[in-house]
This record gives C-alpha cells, structure tokens and sequence, in this order.
C-alpha cells in the first residue's frame, strides 16, 4: 500500500466499527418481517439511518475510493483500493455508506471514462453524489449470455429515437425504489463483425415500456428492496444520445466495466473470507463437545489453518491483478483479473461452508451472517461471467503462448519474471 493510502485504510477501519456496523444492525432490524409490496420499499428509518451514516462518511472524506486516478473519486490505484475493499467486504452495507458498491461503482467508471458532458450531469453526478443508484442489464433470460456475442435484446434507431425490446434478467439493484438509470446492453448492428454488433445505451428506469416483471430469487432470497428483477423492455424508446460511446462499442465498453467490477469483488470478497474465518474461530474457541473445544476436535486446527493460507493466498493474487491493472492497463492486465474471478469466490465459498460447519445448525440460520455470505459468493462464480468463461480465457492464454499465437505475450510476462 502507498503512504498516501495508508492513512485513509486506518481510517476506514475505524468507521466501519465506529459507524456502520452499529448502523446496520439497526438497519436490518428495522427491515425484518415485511411482506408482500412493502419488501420493495425501505421500512420508515431505514434511509434516514443510511444517509446518516452518508453524510458522516462524507463529512470524514470516505467517499468514492473505488475510481481510480480520476478527479472525480479519491484519485486512489487500483493496488491501494484493494486494501481498503477487502475491509469493505466484512460489512456488506460498508460499501454503500461510502459509495463504493457494485453494480454502481462499474457504472459510475463507465460514465466517469466514456459519458458526454450532458450524460454525466445528467447520471454520473448524482450517483458520484450517491443520491440515486443504478443497475447494468446485460444478463438475458432465453440466451446464454456469458458469451456477449449472444446478447438478442435489439435497439433499433428510429428518427432520433433508438427503440429497445428484449428481455433481461436478474438484474441487480433495479428493484430498488433509488434505482433511476440501467445501462444496457443491446444488439445495434446485426451485420457488422461479431464484436461491433452491441452497444450500451442509457435507459432511464421509469421509461414507459420498461417492465419489471418480478425478482429472481437467490437460494430462495428476493434481497429486497434491491432486488435481482426481470425486466421487460417492451417498444421503450430513449433519445439517440443516450448510446453510450458510439455504436457497436459495447465490448469495448465492456472492458473499461467488467474488468474494475470483477476485481472489486474479489477484492471485497477477501473481507468476506476474514469474517468468515472469524466467526469460525470464535465459534470453534467458545464451544466444548466430548470433553474438547470444538477448534481441537478432529481435523478443525488443520481447516483454520488452511482457511488462513487460502485468504493470504487469495489477497497476494488480488494485489497481483490490481497491480497489474496499474501498470498495463485493464485490457492488457484480463488475465490476471480472471485468474483471482476463477479463484476467489470458489475459494471463499470453501471457507464459508467451513465456518457454518463449526456452527452447526446455528450456520445454516438466520441468527449468523454465514448463510446470507454463502449465496453470495455461490451467486459470484456465475456473476460477470461463470467460472468456465474465466479458466478458459486463462487456459487459452496459456495455450497460445505455448503455440506462439498470442497477440501481446506481455500480459503474461510481466510479472512472471
């Protein structure tokens, strides 16, 4: 970490213990029990709790850490953020108290890089703001849409008016009532070349047309009032300068998102494991079973062990991939970055079920954080693409330089020798 950053780390620290975590215990306790409609709204206090806990994160100066080398955020690399993410991850309101969550740090980074002056008054300012939130919708209900090429929903432009239909889902954050924006992805150009085809447009959420059919459950969780929704986009039409970058530059758009958006949660994910890991060794300290505390019965000093390995494991190839980012840029560092997105949520997932294990049927409950941690991570080896899309971006790379066919070796040899 740099001596720029090492303050602030401390800094966060310290409000996330001082701030968030009571804030959000109070939080949840004030969402428990809703049903029906009111699970898509906050329940009275809620935000009044959150943008408390906003305004001091802003008062303190612990606000938008996550854009990097931008006058817009706190100007902080890639390898500094990564530090300050992973103590994000142990809380998981931590990062929108300081407007560091996803799906709106990716989105804020496409607007900072490629918006128009207009688009970014119009979108960006109020989410660096964090007065509005916003959504991505590329993932489609009937196509297999971890192969981008796939993507059908068309945007066809007619008069000064691009008209959108196509169906998405789980969409996270539309459900949210401070849902204002999605940036979605759509097909353009039929004709071009397989990689000129889509593009990303701005759709504002209330625009006629645009219907949020349901949510889609996680492990049988809807995560109200944020939701992973269906959405319908039925004849919604939005002015034509809403396309973002030009047409057919979705895939290059793409690679300014995808890449910050995968590391960020792995980056956040090494907190989760670090939580995990705790709560594991607390449990296995305070329990007794046949005579022993539950950490020295059978082989539970060998799996706190290695959960240990693993996070440190883990946290040294998400500083490689940062650093990485840092120094060749996200198009030249994707390797790396699928080398922690194929790793790390597998890995913490390993370490979560360890640790709800050791709490028995208490890890399976709604009385500890473990099982709401678990469906996270489970949900992440699918989010921005499976783990096969990762080990086969990694594999074919190594392949390649073997049969001396890869384009740029570089990516590979940097930080090798």
């Amino acid at each position: 970490m740099s001596a720029k950053a090492m303050p602030l780390y401390e800094h966060v620290k310290r409000f996330i213990v001082e701030v968030v975590n009571p804030m959000s215990a109070k939080y949840e306790e004030l969402g428990k029990n809703r049903h029906g409609a009111d699970r898509w709204q906050y329940a009275p206090g809620q935000l009044d709790l959150l943008e408390g806990a906003k305004a001091e994160a802003k008062k303190q100066g612990l606000w938008n850490f996550f854009l990097p080398d931008a006058e817009t955020g706190e100007g902080l690399s890639n390898l500094d953020y990564a530090y300050i993410a992973s103590e994000l991850g142990k809380n998981p309101m931590a990062s929108e108290c300081m407007n560091c969550s996803a799906p709106d740090t990716g989105n804020m980074e496409v607007l900072e890089r490629v918006g128009t002056p207009a688009q970014k008054e119009r979108w960006l300012k109020p989410l660096l703001n964090g007065e509005i939130r916003s959504a991505y919708a590329m993932t489609e209900l009937h196509h297999a849409s971890s192969d981008a090429k796939n993507v059908a929903t068309k945007a066809e432009l007619i008069g000064d008016e691009w008209v959108i239909n196509g169906e998405k889902h789980y969409i996270s954050g539309a459900g949210s009532p401070r849902c204002k924006i999605l940036i979605t992805m759509v097909r353009t150009s039929p004709d071009a070349p397989p990689h000129k085809q889509q593009s990303m447009i701005l759709v504002p959420k209330d625009t006629p047309g645009v219907e949020i059919v349901g949510a889609q459950h996680v492990f049988a969780e809807d995560h109200a009032p944020h939701g992973h929704m269906h959405i319908r986009f039925n004849n919604v039409r939005v002015p034509k300068d809403n396309m973002l970058l030009g047409e057919g530059r979705g895939f290059e758009i793409s690679q300014v998102r995808l890449g910050p958006g995968r590391i960020h949660h792995c980056m956040r994910s090494i907190g989760a494991a670090e939580k995990a890991l705790d709560l594991m060794v607390k449990r296995g300290v305070s329990r007794e079973a046949f005579g022993k505390k539950l950490a020295w019965l059978g082989g539970n000093v060998e799996i706190i062990s290695r959960a240990r390995i693993e996070i440190e494991a883990m946290r040294l190839m998400v500083l490689k991939a940062a650093k990485a980012m840092d120094v060749l840029g996200n198009r030249e560092a994707r390797i790396w970055v699928h080398m922690v997105k194929a790793m790390i949520p597998e890995q913490v997932c390993k370490i979560i079920d360890q640790a709800i294990q050791m709490h028995g049927a208490l890890g399976v409950s709604q009385h500890t954080p473990l099982a709401h941690m678990y469906a996270q991570q489970r949900t992440l080896r699918l989010a921005d693409g499976p783990d096969e899309v990762h080990h086969l971006v990694v594999g074919r790379s190594e392949i390649q330089r073997m049969e001396g066919n890869m384009d740029d070796a570089s990516m590979l040899q940097v930080f090798r020798n």
